[in-house]
């Protein structure tokens, strides 16, 4: 991976008064775009081929140059160009997942955010030891699939928007439905109501839900709309869809927005504040903004069975902010949350804060 000393070395080099925020069209980069414009950040999106032609309809959101190379892997030979026009990477799950973990963390450019959260975030096995070291309730894990007794959710590793996830109730079942070409996690699937929830975390910001360093924020929470999930019973029972080999499939189409109780945010934040705390224990923090992915059970239990380390895709529903993030700052996104954090600590020095 890249050095931190590295980054800061090349940043030395940068007008930081021409920083222009740059990111892959895809996944949450017209509201990273339009955010960034809003805190006056010229903007850069990297894109394959020829510009898509959707950024003409939205020219608040259309970066103010693109840079086209032929596959995501090119970007790695780019870097020299990107960085005399003072680029500073936004992370998104499209654009880890697009490079690979691997090469993301040798991307020599300034990216917003701690890059060692990526090895802990992109292992399913390495992400449930950092949520239950932080005393966050899970779903009961499985490691051999012959255990399986009850309804259990089967998940590939990274970030693939739920594409190839399914559930099974024995072993039989995950043997016709597995790809054993694939990693793989095997845990409970709970029954309850889906919220995920849009923290961001600033390591040098103080005021607000204080830290043992920096203050935690909670911007929005939406629900995901699954492929057919949401809408397959309507055609018959599981048991006469299993008969006739339809399953439930659950890549994410789309989002929704949510309200919590209000007597569960006390509980939300708690639980955002430990996997913060956790995380400057063991890789020095995770910057910005994450997800948690949780069920809440008709107990009002809530169990995690996912972070996300990154902006995710649901925050797009509050380009214009959000119930939450409006008692935060009106009309304040999460793109513009990002752009309105590398502002700020550009004008007070702390960029390496907050850049790696």
């Amino acid at each position: 991976m890249v050095s931190k000393h590295e980054i800061l070395s090349l940043m030395e080099r940068y007008d930081k008064d021409a920083l222009a925020i740059t990111t892959v069209c895809s996944h949450s980069s017209l509201q990273i775009f339009d955010g960034a414009r809003k805190e006056g950040f010229r903007t850069i999106g990297i894109c394959i081929g020829t510009p898509p032609k959707f950024y003409d309809a939205f020219p608040k959101a259309k970066p103010d140059e693109f840079l086209i190379v032929k596959d995501y892997k090119e970007i790695l030979s780019k870097t020299r160009e990107l960085a005399t026009k003072n680029a500073i990477i936004i992370p998104h799950g499209s654009f880890v997942e697009y490079l690979g973990v691997g090469n993301f963390q040798k991307l020599k450019l300034p990216t917003y955010g701690n890059r060692n959260v990526l090895e802990w975030e992109s292992d399913r096995d390495m992400s449930r030891k950092w949520l239950e070291a932080a005393g966050i309730k899970m779903p009961r894990q499985i490691k051999n699939p012959e255990d399986i007794r009850s309804p259990m959710m089967v998940k590939y590793y990274g970030a693939k928007g739920g594409m190839g996830f399914f559930v099974v109730k024995n072993y039989s079942d995950f043997q016709k439905r597995i790809n054993r070409t694939e990693k793989y996690t095997i845990q409970e699937f709970v029954l309850g109501t889906r919220y995920y929830m849009h923290y961001f975390y600033s390591p040098i910001k103080h005021d607000g839900y204080s830290l043992s360093k920096g203050s935690l924020e909670l911007l929005g929470i939406d629900r995901r709309v699954e492929s057919n999930a949401d809408e397959i019973f309507r055609i018959g029972s599981p048991t006469e869809l299993s008969e006739a080999g339809i399953y439930p499939t659950f890549v994410v189409t789309g989002n929704l927005p949510l309200m919590v109780r209000e007597s569960l945010l006390p509980r939300i934040f708690e639980m955002g504040e430990m996997v913060v705390e956790k995380s400057l224990e063991l890789f020095g923090g995770m910057i910005g903004p994450f997800c948690l992915e949780t069920v809440v059970t008709d107990s009002l239990e809530l169990k995690v069975f996912e972070i996300s380390a990154r902006i995710v895709a649901g925050t797009n529903l509050f380009i214009s902010g959000s119930p939450y993030s409006d008692l935060v700052d009106e009309k304040l996104s999460m793109g513009r949350r990002i752009a309105r954090e590398i502002k700020m600590a550009n004008e007070t020095g702390m960029l390496s804060d907050i850049i790696s």
